[in-house]
């Protein structure tokens, strides 16, 4: 069979080509494909699998059967399906695996070297010990991703990191810290997507068994962009090409956005060697890269170069930042206003955003009707009020939690829980709480008892002047008393299912069960719950654990006082289920980071350039510590000052062309003289931003538009 390699450049037609290919596939697979097999799609992450598997429906009408996955999902569902093949082989728990959230892991991780923390046998200098839990979680994740064993960590580390981190003792004690963690995990039956991976290619893949089953299920493989997949997604693409199978892959020589979080684009690119190579895809011609991504490379690579900037390429200049924020966020109002664009054809992209930056693009669109849609805003799941609010009713049920709550909690507890459930749209904020602020306050002040095992709300009657509080106000403190003293019963009869259970008889007795919530509030309790569902399904197991090996077992409230704790040092969650369908045709102006733009395939009228004279379009920070050492290119040696600066310019030409081909009429370069610090800005794209044409209001026009 053939197997066939389509390189491209972004917007070259790489998807649909594949897509076509897929006819062909099933003709000469028609015997496999009617007893039972599928042919297998991979995506490079979990959206971009959305979107394609939607396409692949449209196209063939169902007429094959079709798997679409992501080399994250396939290992997952892969290890999880076999996994009595591996328990038999390895002698494994037994019990059925529990994956990790990133949260749970980062937790773990940190109470299991606590020892080697606090001794300071862990310490690289200039980490905090969380950053040092992380990054060494992350070295087991790359590891597993390019096929290396966890055991040659120890020499690894030591080998390839340069001197001045850490002794080459910390780095060994890292590497044995690493294996402690992986070992500890598979005893209890929970695992990460490292320690799946690991398992994945170290043990399963190569079992015959496993083999034979896999090869029965799927007669042909097909990968989208796999300039984005890890390394050891070559091992089973291998299987197929030797069992001479029909693959076709595509593959973008300007993409490669999760080098440095994963991927290792070489170890994928050897795989062209045994294609039948396809003519190469140019970027579309509707692109600003088909015409002058050569010119623009030319302009930012060679200071000496006498520029060429065509007429689409415009800036705005400011000399602070906030003023430049408005100026942009002005300039797409005014855009959209006058017809030239629609709020769904315009992207507000930057190396970085900051929360302030998001909030300030968002308020002046938003005040002026127009619609924004923030791409993976991930915020801390603390940074909620509704979030804050369901913890604090937390410690007014459980005993001994009274440290982890104070007035000001309380005080806000009362606000967000007394809002209707169900309040009529056009109501102002002040009509749909029963408790106003100060209201609030006021019952925190008189009615709080702070109390180190069991913090409680008194009756309104210890306020001398509860007449002042007002019907509406006191009847809605008094349910939530009566509530509260309910749960507190029924925890004390054992009729409470648990703490999630209480947290979703809270959302269903005070927030209407959120069904009436705004989107965003709603996506944050969603976020929230499956994050606690999930905590105590692992505490859940650790428990069952513990018990059978006969070791003593945390009390309830310790177990709820570190979900708080971990919460509140500015957790940030997995992402939901989506609450609401994937719409390709997104409605509002996007407001991204340059890495999840990309990422995403998305594609503009207009784009604006955020923070264009920074550094960081250079430098960037999406990229995982020491991740070179994890890649098929590597040298063996630690990298130096040299391979930073050749990596940052090769970074910087894959932006460059990839953004264009992402935009069709214009790009406006935002810039500021001074960066959020006050320092001045003399970042890789300056020189582009003094040549463009520049469109900055004078003061007068901007006078006059007042």
């Amino acid at each position: 069979m053939t197997a066939l390699w389509l390189t491209g450049q972004t917007r070259s037609g790489k998807t649909a080509w594949l897509i076509d290919q897929l006819d062909s596939f099933a003709a000469p697979q028609a015997d496999a494909l009617g007893q039972g097999a599928s042919l297998l799609v991979f995506a490079a992450n979990g959206d971009n699998r959305i979107r394609l598997a939607e396409r692949i429906a449209t196209v063939t009408q169902a007429r094959h059967p079709v798997v679409t996955t992501t080399p994250a999902g396939f290992v997952q569902d892969e290890i999880t399906l076999f996994w009595p093949l591996l328990v038999q082989s390895l002698g494994l728990s037994a019990q059925f695996p529990l994956k990790l959230r990133p949260e749970n892991e980062q937790e773990l991780a940190a109470r299991l070297w606590q020892p080697q923390l606090a001794e300071g046998v862990l310490q690289v200098q200039g980490w905090q010990p969380a950053q040092t839990v992380r990054r060494s979680l992350d070295f087991l994740q790359l590891a597993a991703s390019d096929g290396i064993p966890a055991e040659d960590l120890l020499a690894l580390l030591k080998q390839g990191i340069p001197p001045g981190f850490a002794p080459v003792e910390v780095w060994e004690a890292i590497g044995q810290a690493i294996l402690d963690w992986r070992d500890w995990c598979l005893t209890r039956g929970v695992v990460t997507y490292g320690i799946m991976t690991e398992l994945y290619w170290r043990h399963l893949l190569p079992h015959p068994l496993y083999q034979e089953k896999l090869l029965q299920r799927y007669c042909a493989l097909l990968g989208d962009d796999v300039d984005e997949y890890p390394g050891v997604s070559r091992l089973w693409f291998e299987l197929f090409l030797d069992q001479d199978r029909p693959c076709a892959f595509t593959w973008n020589d300007y993409g490669r956005v999760r080098l440095g979080v994963g991927a290792d684009p070489d170890a994928l690119r050897a795989l062209q060697d045994r294609c039948e190579l396809v003519t190469q895809a140019l970027p579309a011609p509707d692109s600003l890269a088909y015409t002058w991504a050569d010119s623009i490379l030319t302009s930012v690579q060679d200071p000496l170069a006498v520029p060429e900037v065509p007429e689409e390429i415009q800036a705005l200049q400011a000399t602070s930042r906030g003023e430049i924020l408005r100026l942009t966020a002005e300039r797409v109002a005014e855009a959209i206003e006058q017809g030239q664009v629609k709020p769904a054809e315009v992207a507000i992209i930057a190396p970085g955003l900051d929360a302030i930056a998001r909030y300030t693009l968002a308020e002046i669109l938003t005040t002026r009707g127009i619609p924004v849609e923030s791409l993976n805003d991930q915020r801390p799941l603390i940074s909620s009020p509704l979030i804050r609010a369901l913890l604090t009713l937390l410690t007014l049920v459980y005993p001994g939690l009274g440290r982890l709550v104070d007035r000001d909690a309380i005080a806000e507890m009362l606000v967000v829980l007394s809002q209707n459930p169900q309040p009529p749209e056009e109501l102002p904020w002040y009509d749909r709480v029963q408790i106003d602020p100060v209201r609030a306050e006021l019952i925190a002040d008189h009615c709080y008892r702070p109390d180190v095992e069991n913090p409680e709300l008194l009756p309104v009657e210890r306020f001398p002047r509860w007449d002042r509080l007002g019907h509406r106000a006191t009847s809605a403190y008094e349910t939530l008393l009566q509530w509260i003293t309910r749960q507190q019963e029924q925890r004390q009869q054992r009729l409470i299912p648990g703490v999630v259970g209480l947290l979703d008889r809270a959302i269903q007795q005070f927030l209407g069960g959120g069904s009436n919530l705004p989107y965003d509030q709603l996506a944050a309790l969603r976020e929230f719950m499956e994050t606690a569902q999930h905590y105590w399904e692992v505490e859940d197991r650790l428990q069952r654990v513990q018990r059978a090996s006969g070791q003593p077992q945390l009390d309830l409230p310790s177990a709820i006082s570190r979900f708080i704790q971990l919460l509140h040092q500015g957790t940030v969650a997995a992402n939901p289920f989506p609450v609401k369908p994937f719409d390709p045709d997104r409605q509002g102006v996007t407001i991204s980071t340059v890495f999840q733009y990309r990422l995403q395939r998305l594609c503009h009228r207009w784009h604006f350039w955020l923070d264009a004279g920074s550094p960081r379009w250079l430098t960037g920070t999406d990229e995982l510590f020491g991740f070179p050492l994890f890649l098929s290119s590597w040298s063996g040696r630690p990298w130096t000052s040299i391979d930073i600066e050749r990596w940052h310019g090769e970074r910087l030409e894959r932006i460059l062309r990839d953004l264009l081909g992402r935009v069709t009429e214009r790009v406006y370069l935002c810039h500021s003289d001074l960066a959020v610090s006050g320092q001045e800005q003399t970042g890789p794209l300056l020189t582009l931003v003094n040549t463009a044409q520049n469109v900055t209001p004078t003061p007068e026009e901007i006078a006059a538009e007042v």
